[in-house]
């Protein structure tokens, strides 16, 4: 038959968030997909999330064939979730089959196990609630009752026939006993399924990191590659497919007041209404008062605020706010400020990334400020920190949101971070705070070093601090080397003869 009659494969939605975007519409009906992992991989949770996701969008009936917990621990386990499993059985809508050794131990033989029975009972689950996805958790609590590896791929082949025979779309899971070693523990699981999709919770850097990777999809497109992931209370496993981000969103010519009249010179007039701008300096220069002024704009231009505060706890900033005559409190009773503090190392980066999104959708901020990235690097790793930015960064944006972000230098007079490196070309605009040491006095200097779609001074300015805010004053113009971090003063007479050198014709 000729390929171009072929109908494409037709793909069930998951609904797990996430997911569906990774495998481009979903899991191919009708198909049997095996999901494997190690231990505390999420397994059991996406299994049964696969199932309850069916049920709360699409009024799915499911079927959960347990080899290992009995349902009395799974229903317990999985109501942190949110998922009644209870209530759904007396619906109809979720039916458990119990495979469990614990609940059939005399009816097992070693080396003699016979799936028969146990695929009648399973049909009989699907027919009695008219399921349309069914869950196997988890294959190896049976494939290790049988004693060579022919034997457990013609039980697995056994097992998908019979599930596409019901016309079922299904999820297998199966242990691995490494992250990035054999796919499954008998090696023959992966032949016999037709997709084949992987968790990881590997230890990176003494921190855990969760990935998902698609790695087998016959028949059907999907993205390549390991996407995060998230096991949330309330939620269950969320994706997080960076590769999904698409530059699609609106450019504004409105500006905004950055909360300081002299910076916004600077600016050319202010920031861009849907921008998102990178404070960077060394600790002390400026960058919390920036922060505070940014906010106390908004408010006063009667926008909502959103503070996420991960070095100073409130009472911190609230008391450094009433320093420089802005009152967050008042601001937050007028329902125009909302302040989350937590420290970095409370959750993972993407945990965060998850709590940041809810906080934008439930608040629904007209600008967004966060202080500082540099106290999230130190609870992720590199790539994990820069998917964390991408992320943060690309959602800011398509929510047309005046997003503005801190980072501390790792020294005091210059030298960029590692978050300059991570979200420098992602961000509309870059101001730099530095130290300027000049004849033995400490003072600061702020440039705005890159703003897209604008002209902006390109001068270096020295600023001052005082209870009413900042002050940006002159530039600097006997001294160089101010963002290398090894300023220096020169002489008039060869500030006179640069000036010749690159003056206009």
């Amino acid at each position: 038959m000729n390929s171009q009659f072929l109908a494409p494969v037709d793909k069930l939605a998951t609904d797990i968030p996430g997911f569906d975007l990774v495998t481009l519409g979903g899991l191919p009906r009708g198909r049997t997909t095996l999901v494997a992992g190690t231990a505390g991989s999420a397994k059991t949770v996406f299994a049964a999330q696969f199932l309850a996701e069916g049920i709360l969008h699409s009024q799915e009936a499911g079927v959960f064939v347990t080899f290992e917990e009995p349902p009395d621990d799974l229903r317990r386990n999985m109501a942190s979730f949110g998922w009644p499993i209870a209530d759904w059985e007396r619906q109809g809508l979720w039916r458990f089959v119990d495979g469990s050794i614990q609940a059939h131990d005399d009816d097992h033989v070693v080396g003699q196990y016979d799936l028969g029975g146990l695929l009648v009972r399973i049909e009989h689950a699907v027919t009695s609630v008219n399921a349309r996805r069914v869950s196997l958790d988890s294959l190896g609590a049976i494939f290790n009752r049988l004693h060579d590896g022919d034997t457990v791929r013609h039980e697995l082949l056994r097992i998908s026939v019979a599930l596409k025979r019901m016309n079922v779309t299904s999820v297998l899971t199966a242990e691995r006993t490494s992250e990035y070693g054999d796919i499954s523990r008998h090696g023959v699981e992966e032949f016999v399924a037709d997709n084949v999709v992987i968790l990881r919770n590997a230890l990176e850097d003494e921190k855990r990191r969760r990935t998902i990777e698609v790695l087998k999809y016959r028949g059907t497109l999907h993205q390549k590659g390991e996407f995060p992931f998230s096991v949330t209370p309330a939620r269950g496993v969320t994706v997080i497919p960076l590769s999904a981000i698409e530059l699609k969103q609106r450019s504004s010519n409105l500006r905004v007041t950055s909360g300081n009249p002299d910076l916004d010179g600077l600016c050319g007039g202010g920031f861009f209404r849907d921008s998102v701008v990178l404070v960077s300096g060394a600790t002390g220069t400026g960058k919390t008062l920036l922060t505070t002024e940014f906010l106390a704009g908004g408010v006063n231009s009667n926008e909502r605020c959103l503070l996420l505060a991960f070095e100073e706890s409130r009472e911190q900033l609230f008391r450094n706010a009433i320093g420089w005559g802005v009152n967050f409190e008042e601001m937050e009773a007028e329902g125009k400020l909302k302040v989350y503090c937590v420290y970095p190392e409370t959750a993972s980066l993407e945990d965060h990334l998850i709590t940041i999104k809810d906080l934008v959708a439930e608040f629904r901020p007209h600008r967004v400020a966060v202080d500082s990235l540099s106290a999230l690097e130190r609870v992720g790793t590199i790539r994990s920190f820069r998917e964390f930015v991408i992320g943060m960064t690309s959602f800011i944006k398509h929510q047309e949101i005046t997003g503005l972000f801190t980072a501390t230098t790792p020294t005091l007079t210059g030298g960029a971070s590692v978050t300059e490196s991570h979200i420098s070309t992602l961000t509309d605009s870059i101001i730099l705070l530095r130290y300027v040491e000049i004849n033995g006095e400490m003072r600061r200097g702020i440039t705005v070093l890159k703003m897209r779609g604008s002209m902006h001074n390109k001068d270096i300015c020295e600023f001052t601090i005082d209870g009413c805010g900042l002050h940006v004053g002159k530039p600097f113009r006997n001294v160089v080397g101010i963002l290398s971090g090894n300023p220096h003063m020169i002489a008039a007479s060869e500030i006179e003869r640069l000036d010749e050198l690159f003056r206009n014709p």
